[in-house]
């Protein structure tokens, strides 16, 4: 309240708002709860200090801003559920409309966005099923017009909105489209409609590649907000989160082709264990190295999967390998989530300082 009341008297000293407007604004704040977070001015002089009382070590998504946030957004959800029982499918995308034109454009709500967000990709996926039949066993144009609605409708979503996680749905989407163009042109240039089916290898290196490229344009907007004071870290947020799977999955079925190209089959898991062990630990050093938790929790599920596999190979009961799997997955994130900050210093002291001085602060 004191630094709440020093900025309001500055204020009425430069002539910006009167002495008795900011008399009337201090108890108006106030109640609302509205705290001063940020650099004192003693530490606003010296650039360095400044940026090291602005920067956090933890990875905080703006996208839960209180209590308030969340309530909205189970109203949304109940409300658009029973629409969605009792209405068409048409009758969605208008109520979907009204509700982000009053909480996100006007109040600026930011759970109830993400919520909204995700009701419109639901609602996008079920008009392209309906419309397309994309489930086939080739790459067919259906599976092409099926993916590309959504960075159309989720473009013209986030154009108006300017909601993180709308932006990021689209781009991965873009890259999902341009993945169906790319195994179409190769499939058209070999003249046999189930190409990849036999070239299961081909289909995991082509898509290794646009995983690639969707950690790549994560990195494009988390490394130009370092300190991540704006938008482009909740865009990288979401990003991250869709690439530590999306590169997982390939890194896998690339090295794994020969059975089939899928990460979760637990029949012949074991043998693959070693290959999920060590995609998940350079995914975490990965991690460790852009300050990104999120794109370590991805890969853990895997992780999970595999360690599970490997007691499912021995004599153990049901709940002893369950069990065990849970300790030590458990464990590990414990270990990561504890020891995160100085584990990342030592990763940024091995690091070049060209390098090191382009990524968050250690």
């Amino acid at each position: 309240m004191t630094d709440l009341r020093s900025i309001l008297d500055e204020a009425a000293r430069q002539g910006l708002i009167s002495p008795e407007a900011g008399g009337r604004l201090l108890p108006f704040l106030t109640a609302r709860g509205v705290a001063v977070i940020g650099p004192q001015p003693a530490l606003a002089a010296e650039g360095q200090a400044a940026e090291g009382q602005a920067w956090s070590d933890t990875e905080t998504p703006r996208f839960v801003r209180g209590f308030h946030d969340v309530l909205i957004t189970i109203g949304v959800v109940v409300a658009l559920v029973g629409l969605w029982g009792l209405a068409p499918l048409y009758a969605v995308p208008p109520a979907i409309l009204v509700l982000s034109e009053i909480l996100v454009r006007r109040q600026r709500l930011a759970l109830p966005a993400v919520g909204l967000t995700i009701a419109l990709f639901c609602w996008t996926f079920l008009l392209m099923s309906r419309v397309f039949t994309p489930w086939t066993s080739e790459i067919g144009a259906g599976l092409t017009q099926f993916v590309a609605g959504f960075p159309i409708l989720l473009g013209v979503y986030y154009a108006r909105y300017r909601v993180p996680l709308s932006l990021a749905l689209a781009i991965m989407s873009a890259l999902a489209l341009a993945l169906t163009l790319l195994l179409r042109l190769v499939q058209w240039l070999s003249g046999n409609p189930g190409f990849f089916v036999d070239h299961l290898a081909l289909l995991a290196a082509i898509s290794l590649l646009c995983a690639l490229g969707l950690f790549a344009t994560a990195l494009y907007f988390d490394l130009g907000d370092r300190l991540r004071r704006t938008t482009r870290s909740d865009i990288a947020f979401w990003l991250h989160l869709g690439a530590a799977p999306a590169l997982l999955y390939s890194t896998v079925s690339l090295m794994s082709f020969g059975e089939g190209g899928r990460i979760f089959d637990l029949v012949n898991m074991s043998a693959r264990t070693p290959v999920v062990v060590a995609t998940v630990a350079v995914l975490m050093l990965i991690g460790l190295i852009i300050d990104r938790r999120a794109f370590v929790t991805s890969g853990l599920l895997s992780l999970g999967v595999a360690i599970f596999s490997v007691f499912r190979q021995g004599s153990a009961t049901v709940n002893t390998y369950i069990f065990t799997t849970l300790i030590i997955v458990g464990a590990i994130v414990l270990i990561i989530g504890t020891g995160w900050m100085p584990l990342r210093r030592l990763v940024l002291r091995a690091l070049p300082p060209a390098i090191a001085n382009r990524l968050p602060p250690g």
